[in-house]
């Protein structure tokens, strides 16, 4: 990927936090790299150059400057509008693949060899896989690191390293100390600090995050939209949180979402796991979830084009339409979303939490949380006609059908997905209609110009608007609005409130 260097320079002078993530400044004659805001003095222009990744950063030599934390800036938004091979890598490679796969596993989830794979990830991100997942290890340890009270043994152990030499050397070669004198930077230990205290066996690794994300954010509507779909059992919203369960690569976790306030930066997360190897892997669907990465200014300024949408932006700017920790789970919970409100698609998927999700280990409980995990496809495939009650038969079928295609994998809406096959391959399942094909491409393979235009609440809301009551009108419409159509339709259920249990999705028939 080719970088504009007088408009990197020029970024980089004004230390404007919104091209964090964009680029990385590395300097010559320091050797560190930084994110473009660092409040450092700018260094001399003959001594910058610009690397799309910190991953390349590191592979050019360049270690991460200890202020401004470069590896810790939100991703790069070029990836959310975008579906094609690189942008799919890397969704995977963010989501652990090659840490429990290796290269060779992700090349083969996306249909490649991995010498082609290899050659289109360097040319765009200067690095390849293997490096973007060193760059992803290097931060989780980090993470770990100043967080927890692991021991440097288990914090390697949990950030994928595949030895103590390896991990010594990787935090060394990135931040130019040793693990140790980085954590106690980071606390404020004195020299003598003693080791850290053992966990005992059997109990959850407790960690606290703060997810960086690119302002601005607009709290009410992201408070809004995880309050009311929370599902009980499976999710609670208290004390102005979220929390639920997770299920991920190796065992369940509880998370604590905080709706951050107006002016912040970070997303604070507290999150009990069972495995602290599932740190990056839980981290990283919470930034799909909450859409932390992505741009707001550019759509924002997009979507204020039209006169309608105009003073909306400019009342409830940074509204982000809520992604998903679980694809397969958003896609059985759209069905069971049809032809009914959202309070009762709510109730139907906490019955199917309480009849056939697994509860969660003790260590992970807390009173008045989360209880149990969402039912994978396999056990809902599996399911008898007893254990989904409340629904009509033509629905009941249509989850079945859905729910064995994601267990035998026909059917793929993983962070790797390809979002034209993943939207054949839904349509083809009786009762599978485009509004549901659509809702899924929006909240579970991350589309943002996914456009459900037959969604009755959205029609209603932009009929209020003056925007078209039919979903011919509508899509015509919000043709001026892509690729940013889904962030649309939420900037109109944020700045057009309704009453949520007046909202009706279309009944979709084969």
């Amino acid at each position: 990927m080719q970088l504009d260097h007088d408009r990197c320079v020029t970024a980089v002078r004004s230390k404007d936090p919104r091209f964090d993530g964009w680029f990385v400044t590395a300097v010559t004659s320091t050797g560190i790299y930084c994110r473009p805001s660092c409040p450092a003095i700018t260094p001399k222009v003959a001594n910058l150059s610009f690397y799309p990744s910190a991953a390349a950063a590191q592979r050019a030599g360049f270690r991460a400057c200890r202020r401004c934390l470069p590896d810790s800036t939100p991703g790069s938004p070029r990836w959310r509008p975008r579906a094609d091979l690189v942008a799919r890598a890397v969704r995977l490679v963010a989501d652990g693949v090659v840490d429990r796969e290796g290269v060779r596993g992700l090349a083969d989830r996306l249909g490649y060899s991995t010498r082609q794979l290899e050659r289109l990830v360097t040319a765009e991100l200067g690095a390849g896989p293997l490096a973007l997942a060193r760059a992803r290890r290097a931060q989780t340890a980090r993470t770990l690191l100043e967080s927890t009270d692991l021991s440097v043994s288990d914090v390697a152990h949990a950030a994928g390293f595949g030895s103590l030499r390896a991990f010594n050397d990787t935090v060394r070669a990135v931040y130019a100390t040793t693990p140790t004198a980085l954590r106690r930077a980071a606390a404020g230990r004195p020299a003598s600090a003693g080791p850290a205290p053992e966990r005992p066996a059997g109990s959850a690794a407790q960690v606290e995050v703060r997810l960086p994300f690119r302002a601005p954010l607009h709290p009410g509507s992201l408070a809004d939209q995880l309050r009311t779909r929370a599902v009980p059992g499976l999710e609670v919203w208290r004390d102005d949180g979220w929390e639920r369960a997770l299920d991920l690569p190796h065992g369940p976790a509880l998370v604590r979402v905080e709706v951050p306030s107006p002016g912040a930066r970070h997303v604070r997360v507290r999150l009990r796991l069972t495995d602290v190897r599932d740190l990056a892997a839980a981290t990283g669907r919470l930034r799909r979830l909450l859409d932390l990465d992505a741009d707001p200014h550019a759509v924002d300024e997009h979507l204020a084009r039209d006169p309608a949408l105009r003073h909306r932006v400019a009342a409830a700017p940074g509204v982000r339409p809520l992604g998903t920790v679980d694809p397969d789970e958003t896609a059985l919970r759209v069905v069971l979303g049809q032809q009914v409100s959202t309070a009762r698609a709510n109730g139907m998927a906490a019955e199917l939490v309480r009849t056939l999700g697994a509860e969660l280990p003790v260590p992970l409980r807390e009173p008045g949380g989360p209880t149990h995990r969402f039912p994978r496809p396999a056990e809902v495939a599996a399911a008898s006609p007893e254990d989904l009650p409340g629904m009509p038969q033509a629905r009941r079928r249509t989850l079945l059908a859905l729910a064995a295609a994601l267990a035998d994998g026909s059917i793929d809406l993983g962070p790797g997905a390809s979002w034209e096959e993943a939207r054949a391959t839904l349509a083809a399942v009786p009762g599978v209609g485009p509004w549901t094909v659509e809702t899924v491409a929006l909240r579970a393979l991350g589309d943002p110009d996914a456009f459900p235009a037959g969604d009755l609440d959205v029609l209603r809301r932009a009929a209020a608007a003056g925007l078209g009551d039919t979903p011919t009108a509508l899509t015509d419409r919000a043709r001026a609005w892509r690729p940013w159509r889904g962030y649309a339709l939420q900037l109109l259920r944020a700045t057009n409130p309704l009453p949520s249990d007046r909202t009706l999705n279309p009944l979709e028939r084969p």
